[in-house]
């Protein structure tokens, strides 16, 4: 995908909502903006609001409201309790010493500028969340302000960041949604909704309902689809979108998969962002894009370093590789990762960098000449969509800051198969 410049998808509203404090000017600000929203959704035949977070699992966790507690739930949220911090994929709860467990409560805070109407489920709208305490104060453990708060320590070092993610999906008749789900007989195959070969037109022709519905529910939630593919296994489609800012981006990524998902669920189908559906297949990316600006310029591009680079543009991606081992942590967190995560099926399995090197952990991707000004970018291969968004785009981010802080510099680049 192109980092490029685009405006913002088109929430019903535009002021920035990034801040939550105890403050009762702010509550009733968006009182009164969300007044303005829910007749708004009144006026479309929207019923209900789904709020939601990922999870450090990334398990997107959700609370809904009337469209009458919309106010309400603008002001002071809606509660969300702290346990969710140390839920595990499978939905088992764990300890944590710092954070968690059964005692205490949260507020969930609907973002309204990312509230939009959901195309493939009518009735619905959707908004992320910030967790915030009681009191009012940002909760710790809230991804999403983690990644807000990556983005302001750039903004004071004079950056600013765009970014988006590759989405990939492996669907599945429903019939057959337990192993879609990964719930196979041994050395049995999912059944999937495609025969034709990768990357072929056989498969568009098989879904072109299917992924023509995909493209209008992403367009009337105001998402810009950059491209909509069949990719490597049968059944497996990836879409990207166009790039954002970074909190922008992950919200993006999440709206993404809740579409995918409906529209699947309307065609009779059920859909796995797992990194790894059947072992031993190509398995699903997250592949995260982004690329670092200065003054509106693009220090991705326009350099004296390899490539074109800046030199805060190599150091940003030498601190990325630097950290590579601890990064999987956060955007390859689960044991399915690593069966995904293997040489020869271009999912990044090596630390090193490469000018549009996909066996590479990070790939540069200089873009076309003519518009390498506003598309070069960096790709982080490694990455899954077991990760929560926000940890991995904020995680990268914090990366990248050190290496600049360190002067960091980029090893040897990889020009071959690794």
């Amino acid at each position: 995908m192109a980092a490029t410049e685009t405006p913002p998808s088109p929430a019903l509203h535009g002021t920035s909502d990034a801040t939550v404090a105890v403050d009762a000017e702010l509550r009733s600000e968006r009182a009164a903006r969300a007044r303005i929203a829910a007749a708004e959704l009144t006026a479309r035949d929207v019923t209900g609001v789904v709020v939601g977070w990922i999870d450090n699992a990334g398990v997107c966790r959700v609370k809904t409201v009337p469209v009458r507690q919309l106010e309400h739930a603008a002001a002071w949220g809606v509660g969300a309790a702290p346990c969710f911090d140390v839920f595990l994929v499978d939905d088992s709860i764990t300890e944590s010493t710092w954070i968690g467990g059964p005692v205490g409560d949260l507020r969930l805070v609907p973002d309204l500028d990312r509230l939009v109407p959901l195309a493939a489920q009518p009735g619905w709208a959707w908004a992320p969340g910030d967790r915030v305490t009681q009191d009012g104060h940002v909760h710790p453990g809230c991804a999403r302000q983690f990644t807000r708060r990556m983005c302001d320590a750039a903004a004071d070092r004079g950056f600013a960041l765009r970014a988006g993610f590759e989405v990939e999906w492996i669907a599945a008749r429903a019939g057959s949604a337990d192993r879609a789900a990964g719930v196979t007989e041994a050395g049995a195959m999912p059944e999937v909704s495609t025969d034709g070969p990768a990357y072929g037109m056989t498969r568009v022709v098989e879904c072109s309902d299917y992924l023509r519905d995909i493209l209008r529910a992403l367009d009337a939630q105001g998402l810009t689809v950059l491209q909509l593919h069949p990719e490597y296994t049968p059944g497996q489609f990836e879409v990207s979108v166009a790039a954002e800012d970074p909190v922008g981006a992950a919200d993006s990524a999440v709206l993404v998969r809740h579409t995918v998902r409906a529209v699947s669920a309307r065609h009779g189908l059920r859909v796995s962002f797992a990194p790894v559906v059947t072992p031993g297949a190509v398995g699903n990316g997250g592949h995260l894009h982004l690329s670092l600006w200065r003054d509106g310029l693009n220090l991705m591009h326009g350099g004296d370093g390899r490539h074109g680079l800046t030199a805060p543009g190599e150091a940003f991606l030498a601190g990325i590789v630097d950290a590579l081992p601890a990064l999987v942590a956060v955007g390859a967190p689960s044991m399915a990762s690593y069966l995904r995560l293997v040489p020869s099926h271009w999912a990044g399995a090596y630390r090193c960098w490469g000018l549009e090197n996909r066996e590479a952990a990070v790939r540069l991707i200089t873009g076309s000449a003519g518009e390498r000004e506003s598309g070069a970018n960096a790709e982080v291969k490694c990455f899954d969509a077991a990760a929560n968004p926000y940890l991995a785009m904020g995680a990268v981010i914090a990366a990248g800051l050190d290496g600049v802080a360190r002067g960091a510099e980029l090893p040897p680049e990889t020009t071959v198969d690794p």
